[in-house]
């Protein structure tokens, strides 16, 4: 109902005044009337056009593999082959080439701990409240003036 009349009022005072007449804000008034953009279209993603292919990255994997490299970090291989005057990736290439194939992990000892056990309380205790009952009690009539529970 207040919409139909700003929407009548709009045209001959403006939405300002119109706003004002039926008690509505007038950010409120444009919030609720706007259009919303038009949602974009799902892209596919692309590859990088500089990525090495898949036969360079056989390649690189094929020199790291060597018999010559095999227990050298990429970095020392880079170095190598740049002095033979091959370049064929940089190092952290490399080491994305080796992580992609499960090769690189952490090759210090880690320190493995034991589960944190939860505290156990050992000390006998009560097992039910006689918290403001005395023993003899049940022998006790109860009644206005008695002190039994």
């Amino acid at each position: 109902m207040i919409d139909q009349a700003i929407k009548e009022l709009a045209p001959v005072v403006g939405v300002k005044a119109a706003c004002r007449a039926v008690g509505r804000s007038r950010g409120s008034h444009y919030r609720w009337h706007r259009t919303s953009p038009p949602s974009k279209p799902e892209r596919a993603p692309s590859p990088q056009p500089r990525a090495l292919s898949e036969v360079e990255r056989k390649e690189v994997l094929g020199v790291l593999h060597d018999p010559e490299h095999v227990d050298e970090a990429p970095a020392t291989v880079y170095a190598k082959l740049l002095d033979q005057g091959v370049y064929l990736c940089s190092v952290p290439t490399m080491y994305r080439i080796l992580h992609a194939e499960g090769e690189v992990r952490e090759r210090r000892r880690q320190a493995t701990h034991p589960a944190a056990k939860r505290p156990e309380l050992l000390a006998p205790g009560r097992t039910r409240s006689t918290a403001g009952t005395s023993p003899s009690c049940s022998a006790r009539p109860s009644g206005p003036g008695s002190t039994c529970r």
